[in-house]
C-alpha cells in the first residue's frame, strides 16, 4: 500500500463531507487525514484527503467521487510536486531543570511556544508528517501531557491552480 493525497474541490453545501467520507468507508479505506476549508472561490471548499491504499482501488474511488454532484475537481498531490503541511499543538511537562532543554528543542525544530505555565509549555509546530513525528519523539522523554494534530493541507507547486483547470459551474440557485 502507498500513501496518496487527494485535493478535492467541492461545493460548500451541507452533507458533502458525509457523502465523500462514506464513499471511502464503503470501500473499506481508512482516511488517515482529512482537512476541509474555504477556498479563494465563493461557494467552493477544498478537502485534502490522505489515504493509504493501492493505486488501482484509489482510481476506482476517484471515479466514483467524480460522479458525486457536489464534487467539482479532484487532483492527486504528488510529494515532489506539492507543498504539504500539518499543524501540531503539544503540551509538554517542564520543571526548572528541563524547561531550557525543551525550549532548545523548540528552536531546533523552528517551532514556537504559544503558552507557558509553571509546569508545562504548549508548543506550536508546522511541517510535514516526518518532521512532526521527529519532534514528538524528541519531546516524549519530557512527558507529553496533551496533543492535537491537524490534517494535511497541500497545494501543487508552481503558479497553476487546481481551479485553473475546467471546473463544473457551481449552481447557486439550489
Amino acid at each position: 500500500m502507498s500513501r496518496h493525497t487527494l485535493s478535492v474541490l467541492v461545493e460548500d453545501k451541507p452533507g458533502v463531507l458525509a457523502r465523500i467520507s462514506s464513499l471511502f468507508s464503503r470501500r473499506g479505506f481508512n482516511i488517515e487525514s482529512l482537512a476541509v476549508g474555504t477556498t479563494e472561490l465563493e461557494g467552493v471548499s477544498r478537502m485534502t484527503i490522505v489515504v493509504n491504499v493501492e493505486s488501482l482501488p484509489l482510481e476506482q474511488v476517484t471515479k466514483q467521487l467524480n460522479k458525486l454532484i457536489n464534487v467539482l475537481k479532484i487532483v492527486e498531490l504528488e510529494d515532489a510536486g506539492s507543498v504539504q503541511r500539518e499543524l501540531l499543538l503539544v503540551k509538554v511537562k517542564v520543571d526548572p531543570d528541563t524547561r531550557s532543554q525543551v525550549l532548545e528543542v523548540v528552536q531546533l525544530f523552528r517551532a514556537k511556544v504559544v503558552d507557558v505555565a509553571v509546569d508545562a509549555v504548549t508548543i506550536e509546530a508546522t511541517g510535514n508528517h516526518d518532521k512532526l513525528d521527529a519532534l514528538l519523539r524528541v519531546l516524549e522523554p519530557y512527558g507529553i501531557r496533551e496533543l492535537v494534530q491537524s490534517g494535511v493541507v497541500g497545494l501543487a507547486r508552481g503558479s497553476k491552480s487546481i481551479a485553473d483547470r475546467t471546473l463544473r459551474p457551481v449552481d447557486r440557485t439550489a
